[in-house]
């Protein structure tokens, strides 16, 4: 039994019974969003055989509400790797039940928000041209535009948040592997790498996570840096801004916490984990959400104080379209959804109830939906050009497949929480005990570690192949773009960066696996006895 805090059986029961059986309610959430998932596809493939013609954009508006879920859902994804690196990192011990959930999130939401610019291209089937490889067309990717960047950050990203999302996961896997028969026990089996709970798995798998979670921070970060930049390097009204990147981070975290709220809401009602996912989470998420929401809100006043006492005509036609014009009422929806009432809502301790942070959230889901519409369509509707001015209204196909994003991730998340473990039970498990570093502990003599090592090496690796690839590739074709040297360190530096990143989190996961020695059972004697350290056989 663990110390204060209920029997492992009572944990592990509460904790699996989701995995087990299919709910009439999950039964009816996977009809539905499965429903609608299969009209969007349809309404998709109505759109590949006309043309994305079927879509509301024109000239001037040619990017509207595909590049507004393509930049609201990427800011989705920073509920939950961020979010959980930095609560891990920072030793917050109140984060063990939620990091699974928001880690799921992270990656669903990547997925769906890098569909978009595919979806966007009108050809999506060619969407391979963007990758860097050779081809008879003896053209490469232009290593200097914001789009490239989002194809490297984005990618990175998603497979280190993948990879995080994974580790922990291990022994959970284990401990259903240990509780299955036939096909299931084989999955589980393999997804579990061999996992047996020895004292080297444990040392070498916190050691992973832990490295894991400080190279994640700061890939999340540049990915809503890089996608901000979409807008920011073009210069255009209200878009050409230095704040923009810091801005569209901070507008990130507050949609995430807010999209972690509501999906920890609706797992603790559906599922029964109320003893797991306490008040005290939603307290805690929610100042976290009072605190970037006042963040948001001097961002966007600092914005838009500039724009109006700046009074460039530009600028000024877009601001009053915002403020007074045509875009007023979402305007000031947003400013509502965002703000004037999730601030007091939050600030105000008896108020800042479950009930109180899931009504907070909902309304900044709300809000920073709009927010992402108010960027983009209104600066393209009314260029510098009077005479260019134009308007946009979506159409049914737009707006079947926003739902069906919704709806996608919906589906995502249930079929999720039915395969695996939505709480880490070991984590809770350990947070019970009060011994996070136990592993560590071991009497015997374990080989030294050099996870941090190969870590380092992969990133050196990574960034020499970023560099022969930008400079050798641009070298070869030879173009220049935008008046832009062939040979720019600036925009090469992006990609260095992502490349880097990316071969460091490939190294951590393949050293933990060969330093565990993982894919290889182990003896019994080297097991470690569960009443001792949470492990992931027999009861666990």
């Amino acid at each position: 039994m663990t110390v204060n805090g209920p029997p492992d059986d009572k944990i592990n029961r509460d904790l699996l019974e989701a995995t087990t059986g299919a709910g009439r309610a999950w039964i009816v959430t996977v009809i539905l969003s499965g429903l609608m998932l299969a009209a969007a596809v349809a309404t998709f493939g109505y759109q590949l055989y006309r043309g994305i013609g079927v879509w509301g954009i024109n000239r001037p508006v040619m990017w509207a509400f595909d590049i507004t879920n393509f930049v609201f859902w990427i800011g989705i994804s920073h509920a939950g790797t961020l979010i959980s690196a930095i609560l891990r990192v920072t030793g917050a011990e109140w984060r063990r039940p939620i990091t699974r959930c928001a880690e799921a999130i992270t990656v669903f939401a990547l997925m769906i928000g890098a569909m978009f610019p595919i979806v966007h291209l009108g050809r999506p089937w060619l969407f391979y041209y963007i990758a860097p490889y050779p081809n008879e067309r003896g053209l490469a990717p232009n290593f200097r535009s914001p789009l490239v960047w989002d194809f490297f950050a984005i990618n990175t990203y998603l497979l280190g948040s993948l990879i995080y999302l994974y580790l922990p996961l291990i022994p959970d896997l284990a401990l259903v592997r240990d509780r299955s028969r036939g096909l299931k026990r084989r999955i589980y089996s393999a997804l579990s790498l061999g996992w047996s709970g020895t004292w080297l798995q444990w040392d070498r798998l916190e050691r992973a996570v832990q490295v894991m979670a400080v190279i994640i921070i700061p890939v999340a970060v540049s990915v809503h840096t890089i996608v901000s930049w979409d807008f920011a390097m073009a210069i255009q009204p209200m878009w050409h801004s230095t704040m923009f990147g810091p801005y569209f981070v901070a507008g990130a975290i507050f949609s995430g916490i807010a999209a972690l709220i509501l999906a920890m809401a609706i797992i603790r009602r559906a599922l029964g984990l109320e003893d797991y996912l306490r008040p005290v989470h939603f307290n805690n998420l929610g100042l976290l959400l009072l605190v970037m929401s006042l963040i948001w809100f001097y961002f966007t006043f600092a914005e838009y104080l500039t724009t109006w006492y700046g009074n460039e005509p530009a600028e000024k036609a877009i601001f009053e379209s915002k403020v007074s014009g045509i875009y007023s009422p979402m305007f000031w929806a947003m400013v509502v959804c965002c703000f004037i009432i999730p601030a007091p809502l939050l600030a105000i301790r008896r108020l800042r109830t479950v009930t109180g942070t899931v009504i907070a959230s909902a309304l900044v889901i709300v809000g920073m939906w709009l927010e992402r519409f108010l960027i983009i369509v209104p600066t393209l509707a009314q260029p510098r050009l009077t005479f260019n001015w134009g308007s946009y209204r979506p159409t049914w196909v737009e707006v079947t497949l926003t739902a069906g994003t919704f709806a996608y991730f919906i589906l995502l998340y249930a079929v999720f929480i039915k395969l695996f473990p939505i709480v880490a039970i070991w984590e809770y498990k350990e947070g019970l005990t009060g011994r996070e570093d136990h592993a560590r502990a071991d009497p015997g003599l374990q080989p030294v570690s050099r996870i941090g090592m190969f870590a380092i090496a992969g990133g050196v690796l990574g960034a020499t192949a970023g560099l022969l690839l930008t400079i050798l590739t641009s070298r070869h074709t030879n173009i220049i773009t935008g008046g832009m040297p062939v040979i720019s360190p600036w925009p090469f530096g992006i990609i260095v960066f992502e490349l880097t990143a990316l071969g460091a989190i490939l190294a951590v996961f393949a050293r933990m696996v060969y330093e565990a020695r993982l894919m290889r059972y182990a003896k019994d004697s080297d097991r470690i006895d569960r009443t001792d350290r949470v492990s992931s056989f027999d009861s666990c």
